[in-house]
């Protein structure tokens, strides 16, 4: 029967396409899954992998043994980990993905409470703007908005991603001689604006904003006069009084309050769709997964994180 590092090694180069990639979720060096991944093929006496310098692809056999064994081998390594690692308890490391502004304000401060409940879990966090591939990664949740649902994939909803026009006092004072009462987001258009281009098409995206009565106004950006890639930047440039900046009410809130940005159109504002948990739908989900989804979502329901985050609710 064959080893369950040989199968681990094959399964991981077949879905990252990389002996490297497969060695550095495996924690090994890519000579020794290289090597295992040729056991197996010596072994099963047929030829899994096509390899050249540059490219490494299944052959039809491989491809076949692939999908025979299917969900298979993560059930087996799930299996085994829960039933040896700490007495079955959650256990082990733990790889988050999320986005810096959101997760430091709203994830990051849960975290003592998690720990103190899973101390025997190790959260690894990573902080970047960018949709991650969950399975291909290694990554066992994903925060944030945007992402396809992909076969293998669930999501569980903690917000509502709100964008919300803003400016500094200070940019209002110079532009609008300290005037904050624009009624219609058309208003906006004499403004200088901190944009954001899409990764997808390059180009600055066009927004349709909503109000209370339902009323629609497709907000087109001409000319930006700040283009950035990160929603952080958008928001620095904006208190620093570069001008007017769509943003989430996650990023703006703090500033809200405090004075340092104000929100015009207040009746105005944008849904870009959910912020969710996504993981893996995989039958024998690890415990550390499961009790990290449960714990954050109960966590944002008990404070009503999305009630405070509804662009209604912010002012």
């Amino acid at each position: 029967m064959e080893t369950l590092s040989n199968l681990e090694s094959f399964v991981r180069s077949a879905e990252s396409g990389s002996f490297s990639a497969a060695a550095r979720r495996l924690g090994m060096t890519p000579a020794a899954v290289s090597r295992n991944v040729a056991q197996l093929e010596s072994n099963l006496g047929v030829r899994l992998f096509q390899r050249s310098t540059r490219s490494l692809t299944l052959t039809e056999a491989g491809e076949r043994f692939l999908l025979t064994l299917g969900d298979g081998l993560d059930s087996i390594q799930e299996a085994i980990a829960d039933i040896t690692t700490n007495a079955g308890q959650p256990a082990g490391t733990l790889k988050i993905s999320v986005s810096p502004g959101f997760g430091m304000d709203y994830v990051l401060p849960h975290m003592g409470d998690f720990l103190t409940l899973y101390p025997a879990v190790t959260p690894e966090l990573q902080f970047e703007n960018r949709q991650v591939d969950l399975i291909a990664e290694g990554f066992d949740v994903a925060i944030g908005g945007g992402f396809e649902l992909t076969p293998g994939l669930v999501a569980r909803e903690l917000a509502r991603a709100h964008l919300i026009a803003v400016a500094s006092p200070a940019y209002l004072k110079e532009k609008m001689n300290g005037n904050q009462i624009l009624k219609h987001p058309k208003e906006l258009l004499a403004l200088d604006h901190i944009a954001m281009r899409s990764m997808q098409t390059g180009r600055v995206r066009p927004r349709t904003l909503r109000n209370s009565k339902g009323d629609d106004y497709l907000l087109e950006i001409p000319q930006p006069r700040i283009l950035t890639n990160d929603p952080d930047a958008m928001t620095r440039a904006a208190l620093l009084g570069y001008g007017v900046v769509l943003i989430a009410t996650a990023h703006a809130v703090e500033h809200l309050q405090s004075g340092a940005l104000i929100r015009l159109v207040p009746d105005w504002y944008c849904d870009v769709g959910p912020i969710s948990l996504y993981f893996s739908n995989q039958k024998l989900l690890p415990s550390k997964t499961r009790v990290f989804v449960d714990f954050l979502v109960g966590r944002f329901r008990e404070e009503k994180v999305a009630d405070k985050l509804h662009a209604h609710s912010v002012r």
